[in-house]
């Protein structure tokens, strides 16, 4: 547990849900945990015990991307953990494969309706007949332009036009609305969606503050996490885009939830401690951004000449390619403010400089 984390209350200590099975964290709040291949290798999913019209069941929060050891995962949630009720509906945070993989296989398996923003939804079918972002060549191009210039990085990043089909084979035909203040009733209780921005396009946190509860509950989704900072990036599809001031933006709203909110994140456990987290990632993004500036004042600067400066550990091409939309969001929002320069050099690659001292 790092420095910041012993700030942080876990309730539930080092408890994890296992394999095909779940935990509940609240009443009527279930917790499964289901592996990923990577880096970030586990997604947090929720069950909520719900009714509609009559009928009992639950609501799935999140899916996993589609393979087959998450299906396997499932169908032993639903032969064991279930109570012999059916699902009644599929709730998405926001568009990301981890999130929404596999939302079709369940929408169908059950025959439920799709709850999520319609700007992810729209995403989530355009991402599926384009690379937005993902790869391919204007992927590939727009990090050439700052500054990633190792053939075999860009020729890998080229090639790479399948990323999100790969684990979003298909995405529901039809969906139900999700915005910003819509509360949504589940079992009884009153859940408030709350949109974020910067690290989706319109990514829903559900937010339930009910008698019955010991404490107020947040489904984070990515927007709040205990461990690691959400990734922010830049993309190919909107390049000159300012996510960061938008991301940090978003979780100050988190500001207005009540102190001992219990906290379900996508990513890492469940933790008490909202507002110190959001000033932790304050914080977090505050440093990074003198650090931008005083390497940028020193020398001007491509996102790639940025990139040990922001991450001091090794990076595979994975990792480089979130790096680099990072490293760009955080130039971005020094160039939206007027903190730095923007120049694009005779070798093409955009470079930003700065003559400020760190404040």
């Amino acid at each position: 547990m790092n420095i910041l984390e012993q700030q942080l209350h876990y309730p539930l200590g080092e408890t994890l849900p296992g394999s095909g099975q779940t935990l509940e964290v609240a009443p009527g709040v279930r917790w499964i945990r289901m592996g990923l291949p990577f880096a970030l290798n586990h997604i947090n999913l929720w069950l909520l015990r719900d009714e509609i019209d009559g009928q009992s069941g639950w609501t799935i929060v999140d899916c996993c991307i589609a393979r087959d050891e998450s299906k396997a995962q499932w169908e032993a949630i639903f032969a064991t953990q279930l109570e012999g009720l059916p699902v009644l509906r599929v709730v998405v945070t926001h568009m990301h494969p981890d999130h929404i993989g596999l939302a079709h296989w369940l929408c169908e398996r059950w025959n439920v309706r799709l709850w999520v923003s319609a700007t992810d939804f729209n995403t989530a079918h355009l991402a599926l007949t384009s690379t937005t972002g993902f790869g391919g060549d204007n992927t590939a191009k727009f990090f050439a332009s700052h500054g990633l210039v190792d053939l075999e990085s860009l020729q890998q990043i080229r090639a790479r036009t399948g990323y999100y089909s790969s684990m979003v084979p298909d995405v529901p035909h039809s969906f139900t609305r999700l915005m910003d203040g819509m509360n949504l009733h589940i079992g009884g209780r009153r859940w408030r969606c709350i949109s974020g921005y910067g690290h989706a396009p319109e990514h829903i946190a559900l937010y339930c503050e009910d008698a019955a509860l010991p404490a107020p509950v947040l489904i984070s989704g990515d927007m709040m996490l205990p461990r690691i900072s959400t990734n922010i990036s830049v993309y190919d599809t909107e390049p000159e885009s300012n996510p960061l001031a938008l991301f940090l933006a978003s979780i100050d709203k988190f500001k207005a939830l009540a102190p001992d909110t219990l906290t379900l994140p996508s990513h890492g456990k469940p933790f008490e401690g909202l507002h110190t987290r959001i000033q932790q990632l304050q914080d977090h993004h505050r440093d990074r951004l003198d650090e931008v500036i005083e390497a940028c004042t020193a020398n001007p600067c491509s996102a790639a000449d940025i990139l040990p400066v922001m991450f001091k550990r090794p990076l595979d091409l994975h990792q480089t390619t979130f790096a680099m939309g990072e490293a760009i969001a955080h130039l971005h929002l020094l160039w939206f403010e007027g903190r730095v320069k923007r120049c694009m050099s005779a070798d093409g690659i955009y470079r930003f400089n700065c003559s400020e001292q760190p404040r």
